[in-house]
């Protein structure tokens, strides 16, 4: 996972360190449902849409055996989430809440 960072920082230098990356298209509904949990609980985040970035496209195809699935979710602790429920998300942001 640490190349993973790398190479998210490398694409998106402007990040801070601590944000969260969520991969995503425009079409996605289980993204458009994690963008809700997110702001349901005031989590800041970074979009990156991988119909709009191919080299972010190739990234999330590269954690995922091929495959284009989104949210393809990282966290500053070197953690992902692909496609989570909003429970299992829930569960992840809330300690992030606590900081």
């Amino acid at each position: 996972m640490a190349d993973t960072w790398a190479d998210a920082a490398q694409m998106h230098p402007t990040r801070d360190g601590r944000r969260i990356l969520m991969y995503s298209t425009t079409w996605c509904g289980d993204c458009r449902r994690a963008k809700r949990v997110f702001a349901a609980l005031g989590v800041e985040y970074t979009e990156i849409n991988i119909e709009e970035n191919a080299v972010a496209a190739e990234l999330v195809m590269r954690l995922n055996d091929g495959m284009r699935s989104v949210p393809t979710i990282l966290f500053p602790d070197g953690s992902m989430l692909v496609e989570p429920s909003s429970v299992a998300l829930e569960a992840k942001l809330t300690p992030l809440l606590r900081k």
